[in-house]
């Protein structure tokens, strides 16, 4: 009875396999593709060979589907994001995208009326799925009570039980969370995680749930053993350049008379140029000239560099609108141009800054090891950082840093759109 804990038995087969990622596509599959398809032709699907309408029908809604259950599922890996604001744009770009492609081709044999009826059943299904994983899937984890665990205790992303011996009692969880740099944890704690992992219940560090659920890399808890996993994908780099200049070449019919627009704008509501330049740090330590539109009046630092308060008394009438929009940041793209920036990345500093943070923060240079962003993981996270907020965001940027890849871009774009519709952040 003693070992009984450690059988096989944290969860029932049928909840892997009605929560395995290969039930739910294939099930959704059936009912967002086959569904609209056997109700619109019926058994002519079983015929052969199959008609050209059919195949081609099937092929574009299987292409959409699978491209939005990637998407929606590669979004649900990061902290701090709920797929439901992103089912109705993922749903509707992987749909009219198909769409799109069968009009470049001009074939003329698919059926628009099952087209539409599979997207909007895949709209419902992801609908459903959403708040029943919401309502029946907050994962269920198990503390091990020394180290750091206990900063998981109040999280409301998981159902926490801080165990008081080194035995799970017969429960079932999802996993077990230990501070597994714990000097202080006894012997038999020791010996319940190798239990643990040999009857295959998850063991997790405390490091990679707090990361997993804020979305930041602690720094006070960095080493140089950990910068092996904070180095960038240098084909991923070469490939993420390649896009910064296509999309702002593409983008430059609409980005480019805007900011004209809003430079003559400038000029009227205050003296001075519509550009603001100022030395920043980028890439590699090295200073670079960023532009800006200018939102703050022509004297603002005389007395010296300091960071934007709320309500600051510099900001122009219309550099408030500017900031609030993050349409002062247009310019930017020319530094993106220039190679000087990327469109995504950590927000460039003043070098005044950067010299006092290196004193005060530890590895705080470790973030010039990509190249500065006009939006990035900490502006969509946390919004404005001022002088107090800076080791948050720094923990934000190492994050983007560890985890740099097309998906964590893609959605940072997402929540940038979002971020300049509310104005989340801006002061």
């Amino acid at each position: 009875m003693q070992n009984r804990p450690f059988e096989r038995r944290h969860s029932r087969w049928y909840e892997r396999l009605i929560f395995s990622l290969a039930f739910q596509f294939l099930l959704g599959f059936a009912v967002v593709v086959m569904l609209p398809n056997f109700f619109r032709w019926g058994h002519e699907l079983l015929s052969w060979p199959i008609h050209e309408i059919h195949r081609n029908t099937l092929i574009a809604n299987s292409i959409a589907y699978s491209v939005s259950f990637l998407v929606l599922l590669k979004f649900k890996r990061f902290p701090g994001t709920s797929s439901l604001p992103f089912i109705i744009p993922t749903l509707v770009t992987s749909w009219l995208a198909v769409f799109a492609v069968i009009l470049f081709l001009r074939e003329e044999y698919y059926a628009r009326q099952v087209l539409t009826y599979s997207f909007l059943l895949a709209n419902a299904w992801a609908f459903a799925g959403y708040f029943l994983a919401r309502r029946y899937r907050r994962p269920k984890l198990a503390l091990v009570p020394f180290g750091r665990t206990r900063e998981l205790i109040d999280t409301p992303f998981a159902i926490i039980t801080v165990l008081k011996t080194p035995d799970l009692e017969g429960r079932r969880y999802d996993g077990v969370v230990a501070d597994l740099h714990s000097a202080s944890m006894p012997d038999e704690w020791s010996r319940f995680l190798a239990k643990c992992a040999l009857a295959r219940i998850p063991v997790f560090h405390t490091q990679q749930i707090i990361e997993a659920m804020t979305g930041r890399v602690k720094v006070d808890h960095l080493s140089e053993n950990i910068f092996g996993a904070l180095l960038p994908s240098p084909p991923y780099s070469a490939l993420k350049r390649l896009m910064d200049i296509s999309m702002v070449v593409v983008a430059a019919p609409l980005w480019l008379p805007l900011m004209l627009v809003l430079g003559l704008l400038i000029r009227l509501d205050s003296k001075g140029p519509m550009f603001f330049v100022q030395e920043r740090v980028g890439e590699g330590n090295a200073n670079f000239r960023l532009y800006k539109l200018r939102t703050m009046r022509m004297e603002a630092e005389n007395d010296g560099a300091r960071f934007t308060e709320e309500d600051d008394d510099r900001v122009t009438g219309m550099g408030r609108f500017l900031r609030r929009s993050r349409l002062d940041e247009i310019p930017q793209f020319l530094n993106v141009l220039k190679g000087d920036m990327s469109i995504i990345g950590p927000r460039p500093e003043q070098r005044v800054f950067v010299d006092h943070f290196e004193q005060e923060i530890p590895f705080y240079s470790y973030r010039h090891v990509v190249k500065p962003g006009i939006t990035g993981w900490a502006q969509v996270m946390q919004g404005y950082a001022g002088a107090e907020d800076t080791s948050v965001k720094i923990e934000h940027d190492f994050y983007y840093i560890k985890h740099f890849s097309l998906w964590l871009d893609v959605l940072i774009i997402v929540k940038t759109i979002r971020t300049m519709l509310t104005g989340f952040g801006a002061r």
